[in-house]
């Protein structure tokens, strides 16, 4: 802070001095307010969680904006208290290319003699190089033998997806990466290409991502078929619209998501995603994604699932999801004062705080905890219920909320008898968001033979993702891997989880 007489003495100057902190600072409580009511205030379910992630950054950037101001205007600067310097020591990856700079000091002392090492202070900043395209150029000499008439020697041209094709299998997997999971559509990919100097036309990448997907489909229902080995898996769906053919308009689709997720209770199995296309959402489309599996599926309460309990043999227990049913009571408690349905969600908050404590635990030792903790709510809440749907109406809003959990209470309480089971069906989906984020931003899908090469390509994607494997290198990699012939009785060894450079 700058000392009293440091100040101006002109009284003028003094105002301005005034109003202009006065400005600044009212603009920073205007914000400061807006971010804490944004990160901490009620919000609505049906909101996609990214429009509040949106929010923040916008609110954080004009705060800095606001700091920058003050410390840019010579009249304020001295007013403000220096900001702590912020570190990010030790946090940049090991794997980063580090580039060495050094600053030397003026090494003769002012005595004549040469100053020596005691010591260094060291830094790191994080430095980015813009995408950078570069032309790879493959010459394959041509020998002949001067002392006889042998031939002409040689090598083969290396095999590739696009052959005869101008792109590596490093840029088709860039193409990939940059569709299916930063979800630029490929109109804005070619318009980044563009302001380099490299003109490809929108149909060009299209072909490349058609082969591409072609290419991977082995490897996509390998995913699938490894999936529904497992004996406990989750699936969702989400609507997809899709351009009808001659109609000019959209018709809705749905990408169906089948998941696993073992780590809460440290499984064997690797996490993994394999998304489906589908043209409805009968459950006729579930029966035939879950064609061969057996064991229990966590669900939501959409009635389709039902059918998978009339097959005669590959067994399904549906376990549902305890979020939907306190989705149900939280909307009651939002069209005003609701203390029934308030009840009902203190006692299913209660079952996530046991949750919490228990995740990473095994299955045996979570059923076990959810015995001795959560049956004893559990049994509380049944009787709860029963009361309470006697009490009142059930056409009423919390009529139908109590409706809806009585309806689906024996699969709602099944995670008791199963350490495997979760609290709700919410690990598909996370694994679903991104399909919806890739949705909003494409808009639509143009065809359903597109809509299911975008779920080939963002299921090996999101399962590289849930497994830490860094998706561009795996595509670059798996892709090389198939052009270059690899077998089709080792697919398996191409599964995202199994990955490992070179494959």
């Amino acid at each position: 802070m700058t000392a009293p007489d440091e100040l101006p003495d002109d009284i003028a100057e003094l105002k301005a001095i005034i109003r202009a902190q006065q400005n600044q600072n009212a603009r920073l409580e205007v914000l400061v307010a807006a971010f804490k009511k944004a990160l901490f205030g009620s919000k609505s379910e049906k909101i996609d969680p990214g429009q509040y992630e949106l929010e923040l950054e916008d609110i954080e950037t004009a705060i800095a904006q606001v700091e920058a101001e003050i410390d840019a205007d010579p009249r304020t600067a001295p007013m403000r208290s220096p900001k702590p310097r912020q570190t990010n020591r030790g946090s940049l990856p090991k794997h980063l290319e580090r580039v060495e700079v050094v600053i030397e000091p003026e090494l003769s002392c002012t005595c004549g003699a040469e100053r020596h090492v005691i010591g260094e202070d060291v830094s790191e900043r994080l430095d980015i190089i813009p995408a950078q395209f570069r032309v790879i150029v493959t010459r394959r000499p041509k020998y002949a033998c001067r002392s006889c008439e042998g031939g002409v020697a040689q090598a083969p041209a290396l095999a590739h997806i696009i052959t005869g094709g101008m792109p590596t299998e490093a840029t088709l997997a860039h193409v990939l990466v940059s569709k299916y999971a930063d979800h630029l559509p490929l109109y804005r990919q070619a318009q980044i290409y563009s302001r380099q100097g490299i003109d490809l036309d929108r149909s060009t990448l299209a072909a490349w991502v058609g082969k591409s997907a072609f290419e991977l489909i082995p490897v996509y229902e390998a995913l699938m078929a490894d999936l529904k080995r497992s004996t406990k898996l989750f699936i969702d769906e989400t609507p997809a619209p899709v351009l009808a053919p001659g109609r000019k308009k959209t018709k809705t689709g749905y990408f169906w998501a089948l998941a696993r997720d073992d780590r809460p209770w440290g499984g064997d199995d690797p996490p993994g995603v394999a998304f489906t296309y589908a043209p409805g959402r009968s459950g006729q489309h579930a029966d035939k994604i879950l064609k061969g599996f057996s064991g229990i599926l966590q669900v939501d309460g959409y009635a389709g699932y039902n059918r998978l309990l009339k097959r005669p043999e590959q067994v399904v227990t549906l376990a549902y999801c305890w979020a939907h049913a306190r989705r149900k009571l939280h909307d009651v408690t939002q069209s005003g004062a609701a203390p029934i349905a308030q009840e009902g969600l203190a006692q299913i908050q209660a079952l996530y705080r046991i949750e919490k404590d228990l995740r990473g635990l095994s299955a045996e030792q979570r059923h076990a905890a959810r015995q001795e903790r959560s049956k004893p709510i559990i049994d509380a809440f049944e009787l709860w219920l029963t009361q309470n749907r006697a009490r009142i109406s059930a056409k009423s809003p919390t009529g139908e909320a109590l409706k809806y959990i009585a309806k689906y209470w024996d699969g709602l309480i099944l995670f008791l008898n199963d350490g495997r089971i979760e609290l709700d069906n919410n690990a598909v989906e996370r694994t679903i968001r991104p399909i919806a984020l890739n949705r909003k931003n494409a808009l639509f899908a143009g065809h359903d033979a597109g809509a299911q090469n975008w779920a080939i390509l963002a299921s090996l994607i999101e399962t590289c993702k849930l497994n830490g494997v860094e998706p561009h290198g795996y595509l670059s990699g798996v892709l090389t891997a198939i052009a270059g012939g690899h077998k089709q009785t080792e697919i398996n060894a191409l599964l995202p989880w199994k990955y490992a450079r070179p494959v």
